[in-house]
């Protein structure tokens, strides 16, 4: 697991794309983890040097025991940079991710090639809001705050369109060590990097959210006007987690912006592996992927690279199924072929890809039929060794008259 020790804490990362490209650091918002990025790595993958990282507090970085600033957060950022000798990099963060970049290219210009603000401000008032949420979180947890998040978070389109990426998001906020939120929350409270601003020298693109009820429209408007050169755009129908609800546009506007700095894409080597990795992390999961590749070993490394680059990038990298019937195809052949390992390993992505548990309790029935009963009672018994009492929250079966 990538654990790196920068600004007297520690800091879980995650890298994908070719080493020699232009690297490219995304900063994540307040409640949330690396993965939030996941539409932006599958997108960039085989063109740029990609890093996320879980900000301190969140995810696999933990919270530590002193207070946090906004300082704080841009000079672990910083030593990221350092840490992993990257010199100069394009910086995109959204929302404390975007203020932390803020940060980081008004006291350390040097390190950031170019900015990307999304869904940000300089300041947010009036600083009770923040300290009374941190004291909610660390009083009662963030289920406490969960459901009003995750309503600035997404429109209401989102929730009923992606219902499978909402409940993501809601496990994501969720797990958040409420220590680390709460301590994030003060470093918003006290901020205010306005008097900044017009120091910045990195061309910078900043986005809004047209619906983003947080950090405004008109937020990002004042944001572009204070740096010298920035160009602001807007997303329709998106609220603040813009990036998550409409990678489509948020990733032309990127890919746009990034070529004009850093250069066009140009052919590197092991780019079809670096786009199957980042299909394999959005599937997979982070941390199974890159305990595989750190367990390989230089035998193994050879069959790393192939399914890598063949079942990820050639075939869940191609668009002509959704990622929903890959994870049912992949679920029914497991069944058949009486795989526990690989089915129990595709359970909770084929959730994650939009499978409700009823299609999932439909698809092993069936299979019962053209595998036979005994495969089909073996996978029942795996998807409960898997999810465990989550299993029951499916809706109750009524027997046909």
């Amino acid at each position: 697991m990538p654990l790196i020790d920068v600004n007297g804490t520690t800091l879980f990362y995650d890298e994908t794309g070719p080493r020699e490209a232009p690297p490219v650091v995304f900063s994540n918002s307040l409640g949330t983890t690396l993965e939030m990025w996941e539409a932006q790595a599958r997108a960039f993958a085989g063109r740029y040097r990609l890093i996320r990282y879980d900000m301190r507090g969140h995810g696999r970085s933990p919270a530590g025991d002193g207070p946090v600033t906004i300082d704080t957060l841009g000079d672990d950022l910083a030593g990221l940079i350092d840490a992993l000798g990257i010199g100069k990099a394009h910086v995109v963060g959204l929302s404390l991710g975007g203020m932390t970049a803020q940060n980081l290219a008004i006291r350390n210009p040097a390190k950031v090639a170019s900015l990307v603000l999304m869904a940000t401000a300089p300041a947010l008032p009036p600083p009770e809001t923040w300290e009374t949420r941190a004291d909610t979180v660390l009083r009662e947890g963030m289920a406490a705050i969960a459901g009003p998040l995750l309503g600035r978070w997404f429109t209401p389109a989102f929730a009923q369109r992606d219902p499978a990426r909402l409940a993501f998001f809601t496990k994501m906020v969720h797990a958040i060590d409420p220590k680390g939120y709460a301590a994030c929350c003060r470093a918003i409270r006290d901020m205010d990097l306005r008097p900044g601003l017009g120091s910045i020298t990195a061309p910078t693109l900043v986005i809004a959210g047209a619906d983003d009820p947080v950090t405004t429209p008109a937020m990002g408007r004042e944001l572009a006007a204070a740096i010298p050169g920035a160009r602001l755009e807007t997303i329709a129908d998106a609220a603040h987690l813009l990036a998550a609800e409409q990678p489509g546009d948020v990733n032309a506007l990127l890919g746009e912006f990034l070529a004009a700095q850093a250069g066009p894409p140009v052919a590197h080597a092991g780019s079809a592996f670096q786009r199957g990795l980042a299909n394999r992390k959005a599937v997979l999961g982070v941390d199974h992927v890159q305990r595989s590749l750190a367990g390989a070993g230089p035998f193994a490394m050879p069959w790393q690279d192939f399914i890598t680059r063949a079942a990820w990038g050639e075939v869940w990298g191609d668009d002509t199924l959704a990622w929903k019937t890959r994870s049912c195809v992949t679920l029914a052949m497991m069944v058949a072929l009486h795989r526990e390992e690989e089915f129990k390993l595709h359970v909770r992505p084929a959730l994650k890809n939009g499978v409700t548990l009823e299609e999932l309790r439909s698809l092993l029935i069936q299979t019962a039929i053209y595998a036979g009963v005994p495969a089909a009672n073996a996978a029942f018994r795996w998807v409960r060794d898997v999810l465990g009492p989550e299993v029951d929250a499916v809706a109750p079966w009524e027997a046909q008259a």
